[in-house]
């Protein structure tokens, strides 16, 4: 394709059989939330920055240097939307008390200026629940449940839940402090570009990948040493519930996200297909400060490209297109198979057809690509009549019907056919 015509570099257009599994997802996604009671919720792609600015913290790498700032012509600093729970609680404050334990979901596109890869886009699309509540390890457990019933659906199973606490709201300069105490008794055995990161946000120090990084951090104490009893009680609860619930999870120490409003509970589910950017889906329990308002939830987000790619893996197939395809013999038919393919169209049915004079072979060509299963043949002498030629694509069959006795079968038939 030429550079003239291509989206801009991290960014795809998502077209014919590609549709489709994003729809199938999609749909699936809607299915599995309405069954956990959550509504759906539509927040604008592009907000005011506070919004972000306020609840993901200076120090993330979303607000240093993955988000699309700019300015509009009143000066307002505006932001593409980098993830969605942010937007989701700056929503949920504005409905005062109502917001009390609302389950929402979203659907859509984020936006993120970072290096394009696998899976990874610059314009990428999340599919995202949040539950506010006020911290409850039964909560952080169904929300956890809600996102593995998601990946059951889409045949997601080689996938593994990583789990971990941070602490409360409460712990977190103890953490911060013992962590940092630990850290400056090391830092000099660090390699040199990773001495001042110290600093900008200790707990994402566990989550660096360098060798000797990850070495020096092994022999640190962990961050549950730091926290209050009641901190670690609430996280024992929530494995407990786990196991009843027989959900197979690990815990990992040193899994941390990389926003400063989580708290509590966090997980991270993992998929081996994905390389080193194996992470498919996160969640935690969160606090976060929007206006005068704090709100607590819990909540989750997961990739829809990480999630195609990972089906991929699985040898997930994707979805067949099914429906009519009207073939029409001499120009003189066109007019009235437009009638038929109307009528099939109100009956619930997919139905196309060629809106020209074509060949029979051309015309079949089409019902291949629009993926018919089945080819209604009508020329002439079956206008004359009163009858339609049913083809089976699949099976290689044909037969004739009285048009009124088919249109009256077809009204029986299941849509899906």
């Amino acid at each position: 394709m030429s550079n003239d015509f291509k989206p801009l570099q991290g960014m795809s257009d998502i077209t014919g059989n590609d549709v489709l599994k994003w729809q199938q997802i999609e749909e699936q996604a809607r299915t599995v939330f309405d069954t956990f009671g959550y509504s759906e919720l539509r927040t604008p792609l592009l907000e005011k920055s506070e919004v972000f600015l306020h609840s993901l913290g200076d120090s993330s790498d979303i607000v240093k240097k993955e988000m699309y700032a700019l300015e509009d012509r009143g000066g307002r600093s505006l932001v593409l939307r980098p993830e969605g729970t942010a937007g989701t609680i700056r929503y949920l404050a504005s409905l005062g008390e109502e917001a009390n334990n609302l389950r929402v979901y979203y659907i859509g596109p984020m936006f993120r200026c970072e290096r394009p890869q696998a899976g990874r886009k610059r314009q990428f699309h999340q599919i995202g629940a949040e539950f506010s509540s006020s911290p409850n390890p039964y909560a952080d457990v169904e929300s956890i449940m809600l996102q593995f019933e998601l990946l059951k659906k889409y045949g997601i199973n080689d996938s593994k839940i990583k789990i971990n606490t941070l602490g409360s709201q409460n712990d977190k300069k103890n953490i911060s402090h013992g962590m940092l105490t630990s850290l400056n008794k090391v830092k000099n055995k660090f390699p040199a570009k990773y001495q001042n990161r110290i600093d900008d946000n200790v707990l994402r120090v566990l989550d660096w990948k360098d060798e000797e990084c990850k070495k020096l951090i092994s022999e640190l104490p962990l961050i549950t040493s730091f926290m209050s009893e009641d901190s670690l009680i609430y996280f024992n609860k929530v494995k407990d519930i786990l196991t009843e619930m027989d959900i197979e999870i690990e815990h990992d120490p040193k899994l941390v996200r990389g926003l400063d409003y989580y708290n509590h509970t966090v997980w991270e589910i993992t998929h081996n297909s994905l390389g080193s950017q194996d992470a498919i889906a996160g969640g935690g329990r969160y606090t976060i400060q929007t206006g005068k308002k704090q709100i607590n939830g819990v909540g989750f987000a997961l990739g829809i490209e990480r999630l195609i790619l990972a089906s991929n893996n699985e040898g997930e197939d994707l979805p067949k297109k099914n429906g009519y395809w009207i073939v029409s013999l001499g120009e003189n038919t066109i007019i009235e198979n437009m009638k038929l393919s109307n009528k099939i169209r109100s009956l619930g049915h997919r139905c196309g057809m060629d809106l020209e004079n074509k060949s029979i072979k051309s015309q079949l060509r089409k019902a291949d690509k629009f993926g018919a299963t089945k080819v209604l043949i009508r020329g002439d002498q079956e206008l004359i009549n009163n009858k339609i030629i049913e083809k089976n694509l699949d099976k290689g069959s044909q037969q004739e019907f009285d048009l009124n006795e088919w249109i009256g079968i077809l009204g029986e038939r299941n849509a899906s056919i």
